[in-house]
């Protein structure tokens, strides 16, 4: 029996036996065919299908697409894993790299860099699939596998960096006595952060790297400028690493976590990274610090390094600072990420609650207030930090062997989810058979015993998580800082030092503030006339100016919850749910000073609050069904046109308002918005179509076998719509040939009818009651935008599209989704849009169209702000050109590639083998950012956005939702994704300018 074999400790549960059983034998008629593998066939022949081997390969193929291909596509390395035992394999494997990059510095053959490449990604192919056996058999615990892939990243980049500074010794650039290893001494190094710096890389995780060089040590070819070898050196090194090639990729590599990325080199001085961690350092950059590891390069100089780096992140005494910025980042968590509930389908076990990140969260917080006294609690690695809290009396062992046990617990589901398809994911599917698959994969025999255990440790992270802060000394607060010098009604004199702290604090205008804030307490306001009433506001006074400043727009906020105030009949409730309630009073301080539109709508109709104090506030959004169900009843139980119109728009705004504090409050995702935005609106137009048809039929009768559709065109048929997105629409009609008028009261031809009928739509979708409007509605997409008709014939709409319309007028069709009509009209419509995109297409001329169009925009539209995610080179026009030019030269082959939704589409695009895989990963990434971003843009602030100007707490918002440490990192983020975008532009379409 092979070695392997023999550390085999457990069997999974085999999540569909007859998928595994065919692929096992459809592999072992592979591996007759083939002349070498004889140990391999010799296993097969020598086992039953019950044995060890047969079950673990049943159970991998079975669940996992990713690890089936590996074994199928190299079965020499399933042969060369199981010849020997886990760890035995793990260090061959390592040395079989090792040795390729020693012959290539010991001259004895030369690896060019595509071999060097093609070497690198065989090595991670062999680790990939010998971690996951490992791991699935047994053989390795969590512990042990998060090892294993931590050792073979090491082993990849020092023989990686070993390979780049020997091509420039030989060139001559580096000069080196040491010919072996000639990084060593090269005052070069690279520190690994995060998971990998700790030991503790994920199956699928990228690898945080920061790489800085010190001048005294480097030893360059004289006129040599050091800054621009060492920046071309790490971006080879990324390159060698990360570029996807038909072999797959090593490790992406992430170094946004440099000192301000959106401004510095990918590599840096240790001179400047010193002095800013001196004088710009910030408690999120201490906390990194805490797993920084040197993983490669000069030695002495890396070690030297973080020696100098000790002050910085380990203060000396007991940091009250560092308590006040975590219970800040707590408090956030919560407000921010805290509404959502545990449950299993759908959850982020790394970011959800009750996830990793709360017990990474939970030990490196006390490592950064206690450790600076405490140099023994200094552990990179999770559990080894919390075993040394509870012997520092920091934490009871019960807490640490609960949050050990669901880690250990968690980080295993996480393997099992990434094994998966190589995916980053630590997100949970949401069907019942991709649960079932994970649970057979995790080891559970049924969904319900891994839904029990997953819930289990959730909720006792959550607790023990819960409970983070009790037992530390409270931090100060300065919400002291606003309480009686401007309660004071006796007192008319402004004091000089609240104004100069209301100023410090963010407020443009704070003698302003200050009288609005007087003006509380006393009668002017309905709300404000009980005593009881203004010594409540007393109480929480001072917390709420505090949360008002943290905002987007603390004037603007404070002039919002004014006038909020001044509309409320009763305060009393209100106050004593914000006293009691530290949640809401954030979310509606962040509403009032972060996002106008929402601000606006809640000042205006204080029966909002009524969707605050639902607990199902931050539940599961309406269905489409449940929304229609309820427009149908509440428009049906109106008595006249104007009421109808009055109630849509209360239901429309009060759901765009739910949707909006949701986005706000992070428990729904910027994805999941836009869809409810959509729907939402699609609903509306539906529910006001029937509502027109109805009045138009009671004046004008109706026209002989008529029907009219709604094409949804733009961000609205994409799925894809903002707080302040219009509505793209088309409408279309059709009837019998042989009616020439209608046949009510007032007699009409079918031209007019539908004319006046899309013209009472759009007034109905767009013209604003007493209670407001819903939509602007742009109809410029139509046959002959502008100048046409506003409702359009079908056949009319069928000629103009196969005989008249521009390129991009069929980009528009991609996204062209029917919204409303009788089946037959639908379609007939869709049958229409589909034949119409799926004829044969020029490439070159469609790429010429989108090319002359991309210049137009760019004449009329340049910008040079990085934040215009639309019009800026490698935006959100680039991207969805690219995807729109791919389906209109591919469809005719292959239809399945189109989708109205951006994103989708990108995903047939990529299953269709249509554009690179590497493309598509990068376009999808971008994607979800530009689009995240937009949502939240679009929710905030009306006019153009720049962090430089921006107000903080704008900041912070789109730094929360883009999980980077701080807005530079996000930026630098943002400029990778756009260049990477104009460059696959450029690539598939042309230069366009």
């Amino acid at each position: 029996m092979a070695d392997f074999l023999k550390f085999i400790k457990s069997s999974l549960p085999i999540y569909d036996g007859h998928k595994g059983e065919v692929l096992l034998d459809d592999f072992k008629a592979r591996l007759a065919k083939q002349n070498d593998l004889t140990f391999l066939k010799g296993l097969f022949a020598s086992s039953s299908p019950s044995d060890p081997l047969p079950q673990l390969l049943m159970a991998v193929f079975s669940a996992s697409s990713y690890l089936t291909r590996l074994i199928f596509t190299t079965p020499s390395h399933l042969q060369t894993i199981l010849q020997s035992g886990p760890q035995e394999c793990l260090d061959h494997f390592i040395s079989e790299l090792q040795e390729s990059v020693a012959q290539h510095t010991a001259h004895q053959h030369s690896l060019e860099q595509a071999e060097m490449m093609r070497v690198l990604r065989i090595f991670k192919q062999k680790i990939a699939l010998l971690t996951a056996l490992a791991d699935c058999a047994g053989c390795w615990d969590v512990i042990e596998a998060t090892a294993a892939l931590t050792k073979a990243a090491d082993a990849a980049v020092q023989s990686t960096l070993q390979y780049l500074f020997s091509n420039a010794q030989h060139a001559g650039d580096v000069l080196s006595s040491n010919v072996q290893c000639p990084e060593h001494g090269s005052g070069y190094f690279v520190l690994g952060m995060g998971k990998y710096g700790a030991h503790e890389l994920n199956y699928s995780s990228d690898i945080d790297l920061i790489i800085f060089y010190d001048l005294n040590r480097a030893s360059l070819r004289p006129g040599l400028e050091p800054s621009v070898f060492f920046v071309k050196l790490t971006r080879q090194l990324a390159k060698l690493l990360q570029e996807r090639t038909s072999d797959g990729y090593v490790f992406r590599v992430d170094l946004r976590l440099r000192p301000d990325p959106g401004s510095t080199q990918v590599a840096i001085s240790t001179h400047s990274a010193l002095f800013y961690y001196e004088t710009s350092g910030q408690n999120w950059e201490r906390a990194a610090y805490i797993k920084a590891r040197l993983v490669a390069g000069d030695e002495i100089a890396g070690q030297n390094f973080l020696q100098q780096l000790l002050p910085f992140v380990w203060r000396k005494y007991l940091d009250y600072v560092a308590i006040a910025e975590v219970h800040s980042m707590k408090r956030q968590l919560h407000v921010f990420k805290g509404h959502s509930k545990i449950a299993v389908a759908g959850h982020n076990i790394k970011l959800g609650r009750g996830g990793i990140r709360e017990i990474e969260f939970f030990v490196q917080t006390q490592q950064l207030i206690a450790a600076g006294r405490h140099a023994d609690l200094r552990l990179s690695k999770t559990l080894d930090a919390l075993d040394q809290l509870v012997k520092k009396n920091w934490i009871n062992e019960n807490v640490s062997k609960h949050l050990r046990e669901a880690y250990l617990f968690l980080r295993h589901v996480e393997h099992r989810l990434q094994m998966l398809a190589d995916e980053q994911t630590h997100t949970l599917p949401k069907s019942e058979d991709d649960l079932q698959r994970i649970a057979c994969f995790s080891g559970f025999l049924t969904y319900d015993d891994f839904a029990k255990q997953l819930m289990h440790y959730l909720q006792s992270v959550e607790k023990h998580y819960a409970q983070l802060f009790e037992n530390l000394p409270e931090a100060q607060s300065d919400a002291h800082q606003f309480d009686i010098p401007i309660l004071n009604q006796n007192d008319k004199s402004i004091s000089h030092k609240v104004i100069e702290k209301l100023k410090n604090v963010g407020f443009a205008e704070p003698e302003k503030a200050i009288h609005i804030i007087r003006g509380w307490h006393t009668s002017k306001y309905p709300a404000m006339r009980s005593e009881k009433v203004r010594q409540r506001l007393i109480e929480f006074q001072p917390v709420l100016i505090e949360a008002l400043s943290k905002t987007v727009m603390p004037d603007q906020a404070l002039i919002s919850f004014d006038r909020f105030l001044g509309n409320l009949p009763a305060g009393l409730q209100l106050f004593s749910l914000l006293k009691n309630n530290s949640g809401i009073l954030q979310l509606i301080a962040e509403i009032m000073g972060t996002a106008p539109r929402l601000a606006a709508f809640l000042s205006r109709y204080t029966y909002v609050l009524d969707i605050l104090l639902d607990p199902d506030f931050f539940g599961p959004l309406p269905t489409n069904e449940e929304l229609r169900e309820l427009l149908n009843e509440q428009l049906a139980n109106t008595n006249v046109y104007e009421e109808m119109l009055d109630t849509a728009r209360y239901i429309g705004q009060e759901h765009a308002f739910i949707i909006g504090g949701r986005l706000l409050s992070q428990s729904i995702s910027a994805q999941e918005a836009s869809k409810a935005y959509s729907n939402l609106a699609e609903n509306l137009i539906e529910s006001l179509q029937d509502q027109v048809d109805i009045a138009i039929q009671e004046q004008y009768g109706q026209i002989q076998n008529g029907d009219v559709a709604v094409l949804s065109m733009g961000k609205l048929g994409g799925h894809e719509m903002t707080a302040s997105s219009d509505l793209d629409i088309i409408l279309i009609y059709d009837f019998d040939p042989s009616c020439v008028q209608s046949d009510g009261p007032k007699q009409i031809s079918p031209a007019q009818y539908y004319s006046k009928f899309t013209q009472r739509l759009i007034s109905a979708l767009s013209v604003p009651t007493s209670t407001g409007g819903l939509y602007e509605v742009d109809m410029r997409l139509r046959p002959s935008g502008k100048s046409g008709p506003v409702a359009t014939m079908m056949g009319s709409f069928e000629n103009y599209q196969n005989t008249q319309a521009w390129t991009w007028e069929h980009m528009a069709l991609t996204r062209a989704r029917v919204i409303s009509g009788t089946e037959p009209l639908r379609k007939k419509l869709n049958e229409v849009i589909k034949q119409v995109l799926c004829l044969p297409r020029d490439k070159g001329k469609i790429a010429q169209d989108i090319c002359d169009m991309r210049r137009r925009i760019e004449h009329e539209k340049k910008t040079d702000n990085l934040w215009d995610l639309k019009h800026y080179r490698g935006g959100l026009i680039d991207l969805e050109f690219i995807v729109q030019y791919l389906q209109l030269i591919h469809a005719h082959k292959h239809p399945e590639v189109l989708d109205q939704n951006t994103m989708s589409a990108l995903s047939k695009l990529q299953s269709a083998s249509l554009i690179r895989q590497e493309h598509a990963n990068s376009l999808i990434s971008a994607g979800q950012l530009f689009h995240d971003f937009t949502q939240i843009l679009r929710l905030c602030i009306s006019t153009g956005y720049a962090p430089a100007t921006a107000p903080e707490g704008l900041n912070a918002l789109l730094v929360r939702y883009s999980q980077e440490p701080a807005i530079a990192q996000l930026e630098a983020r943002l400029v990778e994704a756009m260049a990477e975008v104009q460059s696959i532009y450029n690539e598939i379409i042309g230069e366009g300018s």
